[in-house]
Parts: C-alpha cells; sequence; structure tokens
C-alpha cells in the first residue's frame, strides 16, 4: 500500500504537539488517546493493531493487535481520515514532557527501532510491530531495551521523546554505552547488546543499576535525557507515603490544618 505524504507541524517547545495536515482521502494513524483536536471534516475509526490491510482477516487483525499489547499498548489505534474536498488538520499531544521527532523511514532504510512507548503517530501505511532482542543476556537484563516497536514503511512517523533529544551517528565499530532507558530509536544496523557495569561498588551504589545498553555502529541513534521511569521514580520519592496532601512551607495550609482541628476538639453545637 502506498503511504500518504502528510504535511506537518511541530509548535510547543517542552510539551509538544504536532499538527499534521490531510489532503482529501489522506488518512493519520495515532496511539489511543493522543488526539489533541481536529477539523470536523476528520473521520475517526478505531481499529484493531495498526489498521494495516495486509492484516488480512479477523485472525490477522487480532495477531497486529497482539503485537502491540506485547509492548504495553493499547490494542486499538484510531484512524483519521479526511473524508472531504479540502485540506484538514488533526493533532497529537505528547504524554509527557520532551519533543516530538519527525523520522522519515525513506531516509531511514524502511525500518526504525524505538523504545516501546515512544509512538505518537504516523501516516497511514506505516505499519507497527515489535522488535525482540535476539541474545539472551539482552532478554534477561534489558530492562526497557528488551522489548521494543519496530516502525516499517516509507512514510512519515513521528516519535516521543523526555527531554531533551540528541542524534548520534555512529561509525562501523564505534561503540556507545547508555543507560536502558536513555534509548530512544536505532536504526535497524545498530548492534544492540547489554554490558555489566564491572564493579560490585558501582552497582551496588552509582545509582545506574547493574547493567548498560552497548550500543555498535554503523547506524543512526537517538537518545533521551529524561526516560519517563526516571521521571515516575522521582515523582513517587516526592510524593507522600501515608496518603493525604503535604502542604509544604504553605501557610494557609498550615492555618487551614489548625482550623479544623479546633473544630473536631470543640465539637459542632449544630449536630
Amino acid at each position: 500500500m502506498a503511504m500518504d505524504v502528510v504535511d506537518y507541524e511541530i509548535k510547543g517547545a517542552e510539551m509538544q504537539f504536532v499538527e499534521v495536515e490531510l489532503d482529501p482521502g489522506e488518512a493519520a494513524v495515532g496511539e489511543a488517546g493522543s488526539m489533541m483536536f481536529m477539523d470536523a471534516g476528520i473521520h475517526m475509526d478505531t481499529v484493531f493493531g495498526d489498521g494495516a490491510p495486509q492484516q488480512g482477516g479477523f485472525f490477522g487483525k487480532l495477531m497486529g493487535a497482539g503485537k502491540r499489547l506485547v509492548t504495553g499498548e493499547s490494542l486499538f489505534t484510531t484512524v483519521y481520515t479526511n473524508q472531504t474536498t479540502m485540506k484538514q488538520r488533526v493533532a497529537f499531544a505528547a504524554p509527557f514532557a520532551g519533543k516530538i521527532l519527525p523520522m522519515d523511514l525513506r531516509q531511514l532504510g524502511g525500518t526504525l527501532i524505538c523504545q516501546k512507548d515512544a509512538f505518537l503517530c504516523a501516516a497511514r501505511g506505516v505499519s507497527l510491530g515489535i522488535a525482540l532482542q535476539q541474545k539472551i543476556s539482552t532478554g534477561f537484563f534489558g530492562g526497557e531495551g528488551f522489548i521494543m516497536q519496530k516502525l516499517e514503511g516509507d512514510g512519515l512517523a513521528f516519535v516521543h521523546a523526555g527531554g531533551t533529544v540528541v542524534r548520534r551517528t555512529l561509525q562501523a565499530g564505534q561503540t556507545l554505552l547508555v543507560d536502558t532507558g536513555c534509548v530512544v530509536a536505532y536504526t535497524p544496523n545498530v548492534s544492540f547488546e547489554i554490558q555489566y557495569v564491572g564493579k560490585i561498588k558501582t552497582a551496588l551504589f552509582g545509582g545506574e543499576g547493574l547493567f548498560l545498553a552497548k550500543l555498535s555502529g554503523p547506524g543512526e541513534l537517538w537518545l533521551q535525557s529524561l526516560p519517563l521511569s526516571r521521571l515516575a521514580s522521582r515523582i513517587f520519592a516526592a510524593a507522600p507515603q501515608r496518603g493525604g496532601s503535604r502542604e509544604e512551607g504553605s501557610v494557609l495550609g498550615g492555618l487551614a490544618g489548625v482550623g479544623l482541628l479546633g473544630g473536631l476538639l470543640s465539637g459542632n453545637d449544630d449536630e
């Protein structure tokens, strides 16, 4: 199936969204829950998997949806089709602070491997699958890098990454050691392995975990400075652990607490 060629505009700085312009008859595929707004002439259709035409019959569609379930995503995606005779726009918002990266799969050799929660939306015709690391060590210790998404086709796809994003080009034989959660995407010719940090003291007290991702060229690589798992762990560590809310440095919160305590001690004559 020929890929739809869509125009787009990425807006915002820390909390970005991408606005996709669809010509009559064109369509975009979005991750479930990622749509921000759309023109009235766009028709929404929720489908199993990515809605690719090669998913023949119910069993084929179920297999396509099952691949997405393995990566932790929803069984469904939503197809947004322009059914008018005029250009229409639909926007997709990033789920947390970071950057939206436009990936032209044609220029990347037709395939891109990305972390399992990175996909945001794509032009109709891009296929969404899974990429399992083949080495046993990677499977046991790869963390976020074990099961990844595979985007295939010659169209435009948009992936989301946390914090600041850097693109690295690895030459043949060049190796980079990365925290497993900081790997956003890479071209399939990049070798992905797991390497032990080397020292017990570093592994236990260094804060970086027991293993690092070892990526070797040649190929393209995208890294993020703030993985969602790292952000979530910091939020959990800062949250109250015994329920309720914590009014740090709040005069009003303190006064409200004193008033409530006084009311409980004095009783309520109205009851």
